[in-house]
This record gives structure tokens, C-alpha cells and sequence, in this order.
């Protein structure tokens, strides 16, 4: 290369890419590169708000601005369509969420010489970096990173231990992974602590599953305005605000439907959305595998007045049936990374009509997505989701209709 090139887009894992085909890590679209390699920074570079960016690995894209950030969510999802030869009658903004939402969080500590590390791994390494900061996790959690250095620093093992955060109605539900607690200095030491920084649950996992030490009142999530009570390890997503906006096209796009399938639903994030005002008649059925969350969510919803009623199944081994589906005015479905294949291809087969499709990986909705379009659904709205802000990981939430 001669002369200096433009940065024309991001490529999935973050980096730019030129016209010319060339990958520059740490440059966004509108950024000159030099013949050198040298970025020359374009209106959409901004400085990271992070000391730790491009050490730690929670975050890839904090010298992106938020137009690149939209533009970034916007086309990893159509760029996944397209490969599948599909094309959104309806293609919403996308929703960004904001700095300091995300309520779960993955940290790793370990006991050093000077005391102990407690933050994300960096990039592509083991180490840990030492957090000062962060501006994607909820301050809540934030706040619990410098007494956990201190706690694992008097009471950690020698190895690397696990330290899983979730911000629940109580507060911080937190989760120690590799952590022995042994003998009554010790269960003191830990009480203390939970006790000192009013933790809503305290557990302790060596192998064997997490087992609860502190729990001054049973932990739960709302959901829609219903608490849920909240297993251990259970699955949320990540930011409250992104939750809300999925809910919301969810509920609008299925509005009307009197009887509805939520399927892998997990505690009943969006079975509790769907189930309508008071007095409205609506019917949904949430269908979970899992067998804590599928009992919260029972629980859940006869309390909040039966409008939500449970199904334990696993959906991989045995899908809804047509015939079963066919009880259903509307379906919707958040599967796993992996998609929903087996189902999809029984959803396609039934006389439903309309389908909200939720997913974390673009690829796997794609192929799922094309089996429905074959069976002569359409595409009809498709809202891009960027809740891991500043991160490469996309979601979005889909409606088809027929």
C-alpha cells in the first residue's frame, strides 16, 4: 500500500477494514490508515472512557461512537439475513444500551504477593486485570470490587477463583467458584462480609454446585412487575433497559393474540410482559427445560394470578408439536446460542400464524429464520439489540408473520 486508505467498516470481531480487504485492529470507519499502519483518528474515533481498554478483555469497541456502535449492531444482523437470502419488510433502530446497565457480571480474583487482583481477564490471556474502573457494569456491582480484592486477598486460595455477580431485587447476589471455605474462622470471615456489604445472597461453589451461605431473605428478580424467585446460576439478561425494549415488541407485535407460547423461557422474562393488563383474558405458556427456573416461574405466575402458567420440557429432545402449537394464537421463542432447529421446524409445519423470534447469535437465527420464510412466513419487523455495549456480541428480537 502506497498511500493512505479510509476505514470503510467493522468487521465481526471489531476490527476495520479497508476497501482494499485490510484488517486494523483498534481503527473505526472513517479513520485514514497510513502506509506505516499509523490511524489517523476520524470523527467517530473517541478515547475510550476506560483506563483498562485494550487490555481487558470485557470490552472491544470503547473507541467506537455510538453511531459506529448502531451501525456496527445494524449490519452484523442484516449481514447474517442476507446470507440467508432474507431481507426485513421492517428493520427498527436498534437499541443501545446504555453505559453502567449491565447487571450480571464474570470477574475472576486471585491472590498475589501484595494482596489479590479482582477483575476481567485480559484479551485473549489468563491474567487478571486489576479493575480501577468499569463503565458497563451496574454500580452496585462496581462497588463490591474493592471489598472482594480485600476478601479474597485474607481468605482466597493460592489458585484463581470465580466471582459471579447478579443485581437482584435485594441486591447483589453474589457467587464464589474454586473458593474453600473451611472450618468456623473461615464461615465467619465470609458471613462478615456479606453482613458488612449487604449482599442479598452469598454461595460458594467448589465443584459441587453453589451452595448458600447468606440468603437474610429469598432472592428475586421482578419480571413485568411480578417478582420471580431467583435460582442459582438462572439466566437474565444482561441489562435491565435491553429486557424492557425487547418486552415491549414482544408484547406489541403479539398483541391480540389471546392464547401465547413462550418457549425456552426461562424464569418468564417475556411470559410475564405478554400476559396483558388485568382482566384481559390472556393466556401464556412458558415452557423451560431448565428445572429451578421452570419451578420459579410456576410459582411466579400463580401468585400473580394464573394468567401465566409453566410447562416443564425440554424443547431440543422434544419440540411443540404441530398439533400441540395449533392451541396457540402467537409463539415466542429465545433459545440459546444454538438456536431452536428442532422447533423451528415444527413451527413451520403448524398452522401458526405469527412468531416473535429472540435471539443472542445472528447466525443461528438466520438458519432458523430461512426454514420459516421457506414455509411461507414473512419477515416483518427486525430490531437489531446491542445490550453488551461497547462488545462485539449482538442480539435481536424478530417478528414473522403469515
Amino acid at each position: 500500500m502506497s498511500q493512505s486508505e479510509p476505514i470503510i467498516r467493522l468487521a465481526a470481531k471489531g476490527d476495520g477494514v479497508t476497501a482494499s480487504g485490510r484488517h486494523v485492529g483498534g481503527a473505526v470507519p472513517g479513520d485514514m490508515i497510513a502506509p506505516d499502519g499509523a490511524i489517523a483518528p476520524g470523527p467517530h474515533h473517541q478515547t475510550p472512557p476506560c483506563r483498562h481498554f485494550a487490555v481487558c478483555g470485557g470490552c472491544q469497541l470503547q473507541h467506537a461512537d455510538d453511531s459506529v456502535l448502531r451501525d456496527f449492531v445494524r449490519d452484523r444482523v442484516l449481514h447474517a439475513a442476507q446470507g440467508q437470502g432474507l431481507s426485513a419488510e421492517e428493520v427498527l433502530p436498534v437499541h443501545l444500551s446504555p453505559p453502567e446497565t449491565r447487571r450480571r457480571a464474570g470477574l475472576h480474583g486471585l491472590r498475589t504477593a501484595r494482596g489479590a487482583v479482582v477483575g476481567y481477564r485480559e484479551g485473549g490471556a489468563h491474567r487478571v486485570v486489576d479493575l480501577a474502573e468499569c463503565p458497563v457494569m451496574h454500580p452496585a456491582l462496581f462497588a463490591l470490587v474493592a471489598p472482594l480484592r480485600k476478601f479474597v486477598a485474607s481468605h482466597g486460595p493460592k489458585a484463581m477463583v470465580g466471582i459471579e455477580l447478579t443485581l437482584c431485587d435485594q441486591g447483589v447476589d453474589a457467587s464464589l467458584v474454586h473458593f474453600p471455605i473451611e472450618g468456623l474462622d473461615a464461615t465467619e470471615a465470609a458471613l462478615d462480609f456479606a453482613r458488612d456489604q449487604g449482599l442479598a445472597r452469598l454461595s460458594f461453589d467448589q465443584g459441587y454446585g453453589p451452595e448458600t451461605l447468606w440468603e437474610p431473605e429469598p432472592v428475586t428478580v421482578t419480571l413485568a412487575g411480578v417478582p420471580v424467585g431467583l435460582p442459582q446460576g438462572a439466566f437474565l439478561q444482561a441489562t435491565q433497559d435491553a429486557e424492557h425494549a425487547m418486552a415491549r415488541d414482544a408484547a406489541e407485535w403479539l398483541s391480540g393474540a389471546r392464547v401465547v407460547a413462550d418457549l425456552f423461557a426461562g424464569l418468564g422474562t417475556f411470559a410475564f410482559a405478554l400476559r396483558g393488563a388485568e382482566g384481559s383474558g390472556r393466556k401464556v405458556l412458558a415452557v423451560e427445560a431448565d428445572r429451578a427456573a421452570h419451578l420459579a416461574c410456576k410459582s411466579a405466575g400463580a401468585r400473580a394470578g394464573g394468567s401465566v402458567l409453566a410447562l416443564h420440557r425440554d424443547l431440543f429432545r422434544a419440540p411443540l408439536q404441530p398439533d400441540e402449537l395449533g392451541r396457540f394464537d402467537g409463539v415466542l421463542l429465545d433459545p440459546p446460542r444454538a438456536g431452536a432447529r428442532a422447533q423451528v421446524a415444527e413451527i413451520a409445519a403448524s398452522a401458526v400464524g405469527r412468531v416473535v423470534y429472540v435471539s443472542c447469535n445472528p447466525s443461528s437465527w438466520a438458519r432458523d429464520a430461512a426454514v420459516l420464510c421457506a414455509a411461507g412466513f414473512r419477515l416483518t419487523r427486525l430490531r437489531p439489540v446491542g445490550q453488551f455495549r461497547w462488545s462485539t456480541h449482538v442480539e435481536l428480537v424478530s417478528l414473522f408473520e403469515r
